[in-house]
């Protein structure tokens, strides 16, 4: 009876040992998971992107001068306007504001006023050196002005104003003087004498269609007088 036990136990044993040897020659399961739905805590960071109008690089600091009409700028005034074009007005740069037709000071409050100032000190300095096509800076002095926080009916009064009774030149002409402009050499515009005096029933009309349609630039510059 004692013999017939050790012989039960052994083969217990034995048996026990065959099932470790098998479970040791079989490949573990894999054990999969579902992907986690939820975003990792980290996020990328934000793109800076620029205004839609463009922006400034600086703000203008000028003095006085002796005549008492003109201002000279003692820092540089840089703007990039929506298109990359970039707008300088360089240190000593005097500016009078009269680029911009008088009658228009009563409607913006004088042009180195308020959210005005920067379009103003570019536009002056753009119309006074003549490289560029009158058209384009009217547009920059549209662009500047958005860009500065003036409403959309303000600044499109002011460009119409200015596309239809601003200081235009011919731009450009084979007996102008070349200037340097974006690395090559270009004429300089010849100023046009504007015979036709600034109209105020005309841009007050303007002014009303303007707030009343919200025209593009293009359709206010295509507006028949």
């Amino acid at each position: 009876m004692g013999n017939w036990r050790v012989v039960l136990s052994l083969a217990s044993f034995i048996f026990l040992g065959a099932l470790a040897v098998c479970a040791s020659d079989q490949e573990p399961t894999e054990v999969t998971t579902e992907p986690s739905t939820t975003e990792p805590s980290t996020t990328e960071p934000s793109t800076s992107v620029e205004s839609k109008w463009g922006y400034f690089d600086g703000n203008p600091v000028t003095k006085w001068n002796e005549d008492g009409r003109t201002m000279t700028l003692i820092t540089e005034l840089r703007y990039t306007d929506p298109q990359g074009l970039v707008w300088v007005a360089p240190i000593g740069s005097v500016v009078d504001g009269a680029s911009i037709p008088r009658y228009l000071w009563s409607i913006m409050g004088g042009p180195f006023e308020g959210k005005y100032r920067n379009a103003s000190v570019l536009h002056d300095v753009a119309y006074g050196e003549h490289n560029r096509p009158w058209q384009d800076c009217d547009r920059m002095f549209y662009y500047a002005m958005r860009c500065s926080g003036v409403s959309a009916a303000e600044a499109k009064t002011m460009f119409y104003a200015l596309f239809r009774f601003g200081h235009h030149w011919k731009f450009p002409i084979k007996r102008g003087k070349p200037v340097k402009y974006q690395g090559g050499l270009v004429a300089r515009g010849e100023e046009i004498p504007r015979a036709i005096p600034v109209n105020p029933a005309e841009i007050n009309q303007a002014r009303d269609w303007i707030s009343n349609t919200d025209p593009t630039v293009e359709q206010i510059e295509q507006r028949p007088p």
